[in-house]
């Protein structure tokens, strides 16, 4: 079972209410994504840190309903 856009979305915005959030379908296969998120949760957060609370939010989902995804995060400038 793959996820689909809404979902992905609805997890990472109860995370991450204020974020900037962009997503891409990079096979159209609901199962590989790329996700833009800059959220001023990131701030003083190495790039590790920040893929941690992304991969928090997503509830073990990664791997199983989320084959991939590709993050890029920071905090607002």
């Amino acid at each position: 079972m793959a996820m689909d856009r809404g979902t992905l979305e609805q997890a990472l915005r109860e995370a991450f209410p204020d974020a900037r959030i962009e997503l891409k379908d990079l096979a159209g296969d609901n199962d590989h994504w790329s996700a833009e998120i800059i959220s001023d949760r990131f701030k003083g957060k190495s790039r590790v840190a920040q893929h941690q609370l992304v991969y928090a939010a997503l509830k073990g989902k990664m791997g199983g309903e989320l084959h991939a995804l590709a993050l890029s995060t920071r905090a607002p400038d």
